[in-house]
This record gives structure tokens, sequence and C-alpha cells, in this order.
């Protein structure tokens, strides 16, 4: 299912949160609320946004490293991850 940026976590919805949120902050990405190398908001202001539990947050965010939209520095927190930076060594 496809899911919008200003969508949000709906609890009696078929899909998991988890699965809702990482799709709602992939929208949010493409949408460029986020510049690259710059950090997406905190595990626990995720957790406030969206009324979900750090778990959720944590397994949606583990979704969007996955698929390489997103990298995680310890200590520091996620980032966005740099496409043109791919494409460029794609050339």
């Amino acid at each position: 299912m496809d899911f919008g940026p200003d969508d949000q976590v709906e609890r009696d919805a078929p899909e998991a949160p988890y699965e809702q949120l990482a799709g709602i902050l992939r929208a949010r990405l493409e949408r460029g609320d986020w510049k690259p190398r710059r950090p997406i908001p905190s595990e626990a202001r995720l957790c406030d946004e969206y009324g979900l539990s750090r778990p959720t947050v944590r397994r949606a965010v583990a979704e969007l490293v996955s698929a390489g939209l997103v990298f995680t520095v310890p200590q520091r927190g996620t980032y966005v991850r740099d496409r043109s930076e791919d494409e460029r060594q794609d050339a």
C-alpha cells in the first residue's frame, strides 16, 4: 500500500504500524522533507509525533536502512543517504 507524507498511522489498518510508518517516512524522504546527509528526527521525536513505541519506530527506521534510504551513525542518529553519490559511482 502507498502512504503519503502527511498520513498518520492507523491502529486498525491491515498493515503493521511499523510498515505504515516506514511508508510514511519513505514518502517524506521522497518529498524532500530532510536533505541528504542531514539527520531525520530522533526515535524519541518520531515516537511522540506518531504515538508509537520506540521498538516500532526502530523497526520502521531499520526498514529504511535496509532499503538504502538512510544510514545510522552510532551515538549520532540516522541520516538521509545522498543518492547523488550512488549515481556518480554508477557512471
